[in-house]
């Protein structure tokens, strides 16, 4: 079953990218203009290990011959005209651990820090009980040279991005930075360990590869945050981040993951985030997109083992004409496994969001309970959202296999509700828009992160209505 939203608001604001802008020409699904360059790939596999070599050649030649899309539903959705990133190169030879110096306290709350910069590595720091543990957080590098054996299980896994695709595959051939976050079975992390790179400068691309493996039994949470560098916040030329979040839950494992996208607006940013969950493991995924020029985000979810579950959040606030493409798979194999999935954008000025998801519900899938919802919010005349939630199913003995989606402006019986009750016109929006994109914000595992996030989504409000003519 497949189902298509558009629509814009006939009401509300328009933004300053709205009026008399021209966009430049579409560009289709396969004139994707960044080249990774065959000869730098060939200098990292050198050096590497025979079996990462062949991993790297492998997806290079993927990377060559693949679409952007390989999903002709969703081709018509391709839109690359705003990527420049034809002068864009990547990092050649980023640091492997951080410089000599004296380590920097951890976040309040936080069980660990990794904190990247371009091609520099900041901090890797671990508290005293995690490290104790045997938790360990490193760089692809690092991890490699302690346990090769666990890295090429790891790494050379076919399964671990999807080989259809072929901004996966640009991860896996041309990554040139990466993070191993691995909890041992048993083990209990109390507090977040927070993934921060920064990127951004003009010109370069951060290609990068980060795993999460918990054991059986264990518990942790994560907070991943893509932050513009020193130099990406100049603007001026692009940049490109590209990166993957692969996660391996082992039997009874539960992990969270909060990711909160900020990155500068000369940024394209393409993500990938795979998970392979097994028996009665539980994924929690709480997604904010709110940066970058162009964003184009692919979440894989294996609900490999019976009783396993994955709930995920993915919210857009949208402003100027920045684009959001968001496409979420998600497979049921084991029997009573359980998916809850949300989309919801905001969006301002110009801006644009395709939200696509799939369902697949396997013969093996008995008694599965799995929902898809897409919602979107325009905020302007200008601004377009379009929502395909989509259901594949092959077994028929399901609790629940459902989807539903809708695009539309403000609900204004809303507005006239809080405006009766003496709120001005504009707090009411405000207030509405951010009720909306808080179920994100609430499942952020971090006080400090949450408010981080509430203080950038009311930033980003403010900056896109200001100067706005209010609706009639």
């Amino acid at each position: 079953m497949t189902a298509e939203t558009e629509g814009s608001a006939s009401t509300d604001r328009g933004g300053p990218a709205s009026a008399g802008r021209p966009r430049a020409a579409r560009r289709g699904p396969t004139e994707l203009d960044f080249e990774l360059d065959e000869r730098l790939v060939e200098s990292w596999a050198e050096q590497e290990p025979d079996w990462l070599a062949a991993e790297r050649r492998a997806a290079f030649a993927r990377w060559r011959t693949l679409p952007v899309e390989a999903n002709r539903l969703y081709t018509t959705y391709i839109d690359l005209r705003a990527a420049a990133l034809a002068a864009v190169r990547p990092w050649e030879a980023p640091a492997a651990a951080p410089e000599a110096s004296a380590p920097r306290a951890l976040p309040d709350g936080a069980a660990g820090l990794a904190d990247l910069s371009e091609d520099r590595v900041e901090t890797l720091a671990l508290d005293e009980a995690a490290r104790a543990a045997g938790v360990v957080l490193d760089t692809l590098e690092g991890f490699i040279a302690r346990d090769e054996a666990a890295a090429r299980r790891l790494l050379a896994d076919d399964r671990t991005l999807p080989l259809d695709d072929r901004l996966a595959q640009l991860t896996r051939a041309g990554w040139n930075q990466g993070l191993v976050l691995r909890v041992p079975e048993g083990v209990r992390v109390d507090g977040p360990i927070i993934l921060r790179w920064r990127a951004g400068a003009p010109d370069r691309a951060l290609i990068t590869r980060t795993i999460v493996e918990l054991g059986a039994g264990a518990s942790a949470s994560v907070v991943e945050e893509l932050v513009p560098s020193s130099d990406g916040l100049a603007g001026g030329r692009q940049a490109l981040f590209s990166g993957s979040l692969e996660v391996h839950l082992e039997r009874g494992a539960e992990l969270a993951v909060a990711g909160i996208q900020d990155l500068a607006a000369n940024t394209i940013a393409f993500q990938q985030r795979q998970a392979a969950i097994a028996e009665g493991a539980t994924l929690r995924w709480a997604l904010a997109q709110l940066g970058a020029r162009i964003v184009r985000s692919r979440v894989d979810n294996r609900l490999e083992g019976d009783r396993s579950s994955v709930e995920q959040v993915e919210i857009v606030f949208g402003s100027d004409d920045q684009l959001f493409d968001l496409t979420s798979y998600t497979r049921h194999l084991g029997r009573d496994t359980t998916g809850n999935l949300l989309s919801k954008g905001a969006l301002l000025d110009a801006s644009r969001s395709y939200m696509k998801g799939l369902i697949t519900i396997e013969k093996s899938a008995v008694g599965t309970d799995s929902f898809l919802g897409e919602f979107g919010m325009n905020l302007s005349k200008a601004a377009r959202a379009v929502a395909i939630p989509s259901l594949e199913i092959d077994q028929p003995d399901c609790r629940r296999a459902a989807h539903s989606s809708s695009v539309g402006p403000i609900d204004e019986t809303q507005l006239f509700y809080l405006e009766s009750r003496g709120i001005p016109p504009d707090e009411a929006r405000k207030f509405i828009v951010l009720g909306f994109l808080e179920p994100v914000v609430a499942r952020v595992p971090l006080a400090a992160e949450q408010d981080r996030l509430r203080e950038l989504l009311e930033a980003k409000w403010a900056a896109g209505t200001a100067g706005a003519v209010s609706a009639a």
